[in-house]
């Protein structure tokens, strides 16, 4: 099997929908060659989403984008660094689940090759641990401009130890990303699959 997927858990619960994705990598003197997606395998292991989009960017040492979502059209992100390493983080903003409002922090390091999927329902982030970073995900929605929203990226309630992943650096976050509102004013934007239900 090309892939191995592992349920994550947040205080001894499992996160429903929440998977670490490790890749199998074939390497030689030559180099490397994976599948970084395979429909069949995905749906054989109970994800069977539809992805519509590819997204890509770079990003310097110390930068952290989130935390995103989509209240209108909310995706799924199958995500991966390229290059680099970053810490890659999904909050449970389903009202109703059993993890509602816990977080997953994961490492995503480019010689790994490990992914991270978060379904709908989650607000991401990521903060760019090595240099630079490129980092990809695939998308099971298009992206849409009016249904983009956010919540502070160190807000007190969710508690995410980002310089636990590096003490040594200091978060570069846009002008955007510094004026996100706090969890308490998102917690009904999704129902327990995902859907956006609003305040």
């Amino acid at each position: 099997m090309p892939f191995t997927f592992t349920p994550c858990t947040a205080g001894g619960i499992s996160i429903e929908g929440l998977f670490e994705v490790q890749p199998k990598i074939f390497g030689d003197n030559r180099g490397y060659f994976l599948e970084t997606y395979n429909e069949k395998e995905f749906k054989a292991a109970g994800l069977g989403m539809k992805f519509v989009q590819d997204n890509q960017s770079s990003s310097s040492k110390g930068v952290l984008r989130g935390l995103h979502f989509q209240t209108k059209h909310p995706q799924g992100k199958l995500v991966r660094a390229v290059s680099g390493l970053v810490y890659d983080v999904a909050v449970d903003l389903r009202n109703g689940s059993k993890t509602f409002g816990s977080y997953y922090g994961v490492v995503l390091d480019a010689e790994k090759q490990n992914q991270f999927y978060i379904p709908k329902g989650f607000a991401h982030g990521f903060y760019v641990l090595s240099d630079t970073a490129v980092f990809a995900y695939k998308c099971t929605d298009f992206y849409d401009p009016s249904g983009e929203d956010g919540i502070m990226w160190n807000d007190p309630q969710i508690g995410i130890q980002w310089n636990k992943a590096a003490p040594d650096i200091t978060p570069v976050l846009s002008e955007k990303d510094g004026k996100h509102p706090s969890f308490d004013k998102n917690i009904k934007y999704f129902d327990i699959t995902g859907a956006w239900v609003g305040i």
